[in-house]
């Protein structure tokens, strides 16, 4: 085969891709990027060693957090970027070597991806065949080690959006480092990898609330918002992902010139926070989840700006593939990519915004509002009236539909489940997921919307937030006897750190779909149904007989 790869929901037969990515990932880009998380797990040992001799590498953060997010499902598909972060890496390595002789650490007893060096395109590519996923035989020890691993690329997700923010735990960091050191060491048992999931689980919370707080201390907490799904008569950049740094610079840099910005996929729940409302050019929300891009990028006419993952390669047909701009960890081959910021200045959008100024404006493809915004700040400001309808029977449960959306027709599974839902129950959703029944009518139990939605994929946080108060207000002393339903879809590693944070939090009976990750080998997979009562997804009529028959 000429790669494996089998992070994401929707790999090759559900087993694993051998050629190509289906995600649009080619072999030699997938090779790299194993190349470039066998590096961070190298240098975090490095790290690792020198901090424990009392010396800092702060430079080894960043480019851990950075190269993870990059090897993120649908997030980069620039092979000179990751070559680039690969040459990075190399060169952070061999400085970091060079300390570790000079301060007496015993390089002898080191693993491998700590001294392995490259000078030549050869002997990448000569390395690219020896640290694949498949290196690690033993399917059991692979599937825990996977799973560490696509935990810590989700957290570092989450911690590269807060250290954009200014917000930054060095516990999250040494974690990180020790969970990616960890999984080269052929000493750990079944049940040490086992207990290291649960304590990625437990730094997911954390950094997920260090995240919530960086955001709600920048932007405010979210507040219920109605959002404008129409278009204006002007020119329109449409940005996508999740770094809401990126949008408010943006803003501030397309103020005043006429051009109204839009927001895509997991970058809705921003018209929740009330410091972007002062923005009047912030128009309103175009479009659906990312998978649909093709076709939705061809009607708006504008640029659009790839934040963070959720990119979909364009084909070769497409009209708009001149029109797409990446920045941060986002990559395209083709695209444009935006620097990142220097000396503490704004990123310079200048290129995007002249560009939309040549553009036409949008087409409008769907018009209405959509209601947003019940983070956990505001629900809990509504926990009287949700503690009212739930004790006069009005609302009997509440279903956690959270996650991540894709292509497959078996997610119109979760539409259907919405759809037949009993009238006395209520959705709580984060994350791209919502696009599958955010727009149905389901309307509202005493003005309480039947679909609460608290935000991106990160904002999941709040819905464990939500669980935990009403635990106490409800004062039941185990957080599984709540009257509350999980029906999750998961797609890449950010709802993996999300589920090992569930999972942490003790929470059980959750229901996984459409199908359960590849990377769980059948032994690891009876583990978490054994302990934690995992499920999986029938059909809608069948679930909803199950979940409510009591």
């Amino acid at each position: 085969m000429s790669m494996f790869c089998f992070q994401c929901q929707e790999t090759a037969k559900g087993t694993g891709c051998t050629i190509n990515g289906v995600c649009g990932k080619k072999d030699n880009l997938a090779r790299q990027m194993d190349v470039l998380i066998y590096l961070c797990k190298g240098i975090s040992t490095l790290s690792i060693e020198l901090n424990n001799k009392g010396i800092a590498t702060p430079e080894v953060n960043p480019f851990i957090l950075n190269s993870l997010f990059q090897t993120i499902t649908n997030a980069n598909f620039d092979k000179e970027a990751i070559k680039n972060s690969i040459n990075h890496g190399l060169e952070l390595k061999r400085k970091l070597l060079n300390l570790a002789k000079e301060n007496g650490v015993n390089i002898s007893k080191l693993p491998e991806a700590a001294t392995w060096d490259a000078n030549t395109d050869t002997e990448l590519e000569a390395k690219e065949i020896e640290v694949g996923v498949l290196t690690t035989k033993d399917e059991d020890i692979r599937s825990l080690r996977e799973l560490i691993v696509y935990g810590v690329k989700g957290m570092a997700a989450y911690a590269e959006h807060a250290h954009n923010l200014g917000f930054v735990d060095e516990e999250i960091f040494n974690f990180m480092k020790k969970a990616l050191a960890s999984t080269l060491d052929n000493s750990l048992s079944i049940n040490d990898l086992i207990n290291l999931e649960l304590q990625t689980g437990e730094y997911g919370v954390k950094t997920m609330a260090l995240l919530d707080k960086a955001n709600t201390t920048k932007y405010g907490n979210p507040e219920i918002t109605k959002v404008d799904l129409g278009v204006r008569n002007n020119p329109g950049i449409l940005i996508s992902g999740h770094d809401l740094l990126d949008l408010e610079e943006l803003l501030i840099q397309t103020e005043g010139t006429g051009i109204d910005v839009y927001t895509h996929g997991e970058m809705l729940p921003a018209h929740y926070y009330p410091y972007f409302k002062k923005f009047k050019h912030f128009t309103g929300n175009y479009g659906n989840a990312w998978w649909k891009q093709r076709e939705e990028f061809e009607t708006f006419n504008g640029p659009i700006l790839f934040t963070t993952n959720c990119i979909v390669p364009p084909l070769e047909k497409a009209t708009y593939k001149d029109r797409i701009y990446t920045t941060g960890a986002a990559g395209l081959d083709g695209a444009k990519h935006i620097a990142d910021r220097e000396d503490g200045k704004m990123k310079d959008f200048s290129i995007i915004i002249e560009h939309a100024k040549r553009c036409n404006p949008p087409q409008a493809i769907e018009q209405g509002e959509l209601i947003g915004g019940f983070a956990h700040n505001q629900v809990i400001a509504l926990a009287d009236k949700i503690v009212d309808a739930v004790n006069a029977g009005k609302i009997k449960k509440f279903v956690v539909m959270a996650g991540c959306d894709g292509r497959l027709k078996s997610r119109e599974y979760y539409t259907e489940f919405a759809e037949k839902l009993p009238k006395d129950t209520v959705i709580l959703t984060a994350g791209c997921a919502k696009y599958r029944y955010n727009k149905l009518n389901l309307g509202d139990i005493d003005g309480i919307p039947r679909v609460l939605d608290a935000g991106q994929c990160n904002d999941s946080y709040s819905l464990a937030v939500i669980a935990l108060t009403l635990k106490d207000v409800f004062k039941v002393d185990n957080i599984n006897e709540l009257p509350i339903i999980y029906n999750i879809a998961w797609y890449e590693q950010k709802a993996v750190i999300v589920l090992l944070a569930l999972l942490y939090l003790g929470v059980k009976n959750i229901h996984l779909g459409p199908t359960l990750p590849a990377f769980l080998s059948p032994n690891v997979a009876k583990v978490l149904v054994d302990n934690f009562n995992i499920g999986t997804i029938s059909t809608a009529d069948d679930d909803i007989k199950m979940f409510f028959t009591n």
